[in-house]
């Protein structure tokens, strides 16, 4: 046990002593989750790992060497730092290639745009294709337009990102990446613009998934900045607006990736399983520190603090770093591909024994709210949670989680409930699948807020005897 793991457990016996002696359980637990808490708010150790992964294999793609080297990479750090049952379980995986991109306006007005494009689109013919833009403001306006009235054309959505703490305006326009590409083939369009699905102004454009399949056209996302310029152009020009596009994007051959999973095992209800943890893989455009390596890294570091305990929890917890959360596949999965293989493989075989799920998937952004399953409202354990996280400057949110994240959606699918700490996602669609996610995006104390949120509140759920389980799971 290092020095700083002996000087914890003595606070932390300490403050167990110095717990009243009716409801010894509950005051104990309580009291461990106190001194969790504080020690993370003195380091965490969190921003060392985000640093870590981010330095030491850059951009994680699913399925590419980098992925697969920090997985590895991975499963010795959670050997070396005392967690159980480490392994590295693999999938198939179609690997997807970015290749080289370019959009233009050509003729009048000629001048580049800054594009990227969607994960999982189609390549242009060889030589580029071209087309009239047909400009839409909102994504309906495309929805709206009559069969055939887009052929030869490029559609283009303009339609801005509301800035919102909780994602809710990515929430109402992610659609148009994923669903736009087809929308517009259908129509007869030979290629699909997007504005960014981003909430600054800076001239660098956002990647993410698209829908993948037949009837598929090649689709790219372009700055904020761009699309203004291309709505001012398309205002001043006398003709209509000339686009050539150009992409090598393409799936490669058949690969895998992989989930990395480790666990500090249960002193008495072993079988009983918290899952808890983030994805490693990112896009290939930044060092995906905020998307996802902070996600790993907080819900690590909190099991690491757990783990250098004199007394390991009841339940046991487990972490999971989920690969290939990213990248679109071929139907009929579309994507969550690693998700959807613990799912299957870890969860539905053992389904009685998942307590309750949750992911760290939101940036590095401090925890703002609580929000448990169903039927905890008033609980005990809630009364317990809110004491050790109201300090954090975190609230309750009465209305029942309904997901924890986007790896854990396959496994809640199954019947397993979910709880959610909430993260502060105001600014998180700045850097989100861009160049500028980068590990100077991270605020240190902001993960230490983090890492003392969950493993308090692990520390706490590890603890209670609360099922968690409205219904029955599902077939």
């Amino acid at each position: 046990m290092s020095r700083a793991a002996v000087s914890f457990a003595i606070a932390l016996t300490a403050s167990v002593a110095a717990a009243p002696l009716a409801q010894a359980q509950d005051a104990e637990a309580i009291a461990t989750a106190q001194a969790l808490r504080d020690r993370a708010l003195e380091g965490s150790g969190a921003y060392e790992i985000v640093e870590e992964i981010t330095t030491r294999f850059g951009p994680r793609p699913a399925g590419s060497p980098a992925e697969l080297a920090a997985a590895e990479w991975g499963a010795a750090w959670l050997r070396d730092n005392g967690f159980d049952n480490v392994r590295v379980d693999r999938f198939p995986l179609s690997m997807w290639d970015r290749g080289e991109e370019r959009v233009e306006i050509v003729g009048d007005f000629a001048q580049p745009l800054t594009v990227t494009a969607l994960g999982g689109a189609v390549a242009t013919p060889e030589g580029g294709v071209e087309g009239e833009a047909a400009i839409f403001e909102t994504f309906q306006d495309l929805l709206d337009a009559p069969a055939g009235s887009l052929a030869g054309k490029v559609a283009v959505v303009l339609q801005d990102t509301p800035r919102a703490q909780d994602g809710r305006g990515y929430g109402s326009t992610s659609v148009i990446r994923f669903q736009g590409p087809t929308e517009a083939a259908a129509r007869g369009a030979v290629g699909f613009l997007l504005r960014s699905l981003g909430t600054h102004d800076h001239r660098f454009a956002h990647t993410g998934a698209t829908r993948v399949g037949e009837g598929t056209i090649p689709a790219f996302a372009i700055s904020p900045p761009d699309a203004d310029q291309l709505r001012r152009i398309a205002e001043r020009a006398e003709r209509p607006v000339l686009l050539r596009l150009s992409s090598t994007a393409r799936f490669l051959e058949p690969g895998h990736s992989q989930n990395v999973i480790g666990e500090v095992r249960g002193r008495e209800a072993a079988e009983e399983v918290i899952v808890i943890g983030g994805h490693l893989d990112s896009w290939d455009l930044g060092t995906g520190a905020i998307d996802d390596a902070a996600g790993v890294a907080i819900t690590t570091a909190a099991l690491k603090l757990i783990a250098d305990l004199p007394e390991p929890p009841r339940r046991t917890l487990r972490v999971v770093w989920w690969g290939s959360e990213e990248v679109s596949q071929p139907p009929p999965a579309q994507g969550l591909a690693g998700a959807r293989h613990y799912a299957e493989a870890v969860a539905r075989p053992n389904l009685e024994n998942h307590v309750v799920i949750s992911e760290s998937d939101f940036g590095a952004g401090p925890i703002y709210a609580l929000a448990l399953p169903a039927g905890q409202a008033d609980s005990e354990l809630q009364k317990a949670a809110m004491r050790v996280l109201t300090p954090l400057g975190i609230v309750w949110n009465p209305q029942p989680a309904r997901g924890g994240g986007p790896d854990t959606g396959p496994t809640v699918a199954l019947g397993v409930p979910a709880f959610q700490l909430a993260q502060d996602g105001t600014d998180y669609f700045d850097t989100h699948h861009t160049v500028d996610d980068v590990i100077d995006r991270i605020d240190p104390k902001n993960l230490d807020q983090n890492v003392a949120a969950w493993a308090a509140l692990l520390w706490l759920i590890a603890e209670s005897d609360a099922d968690f389980r409205q219904t029955a799971p599902a077939e």
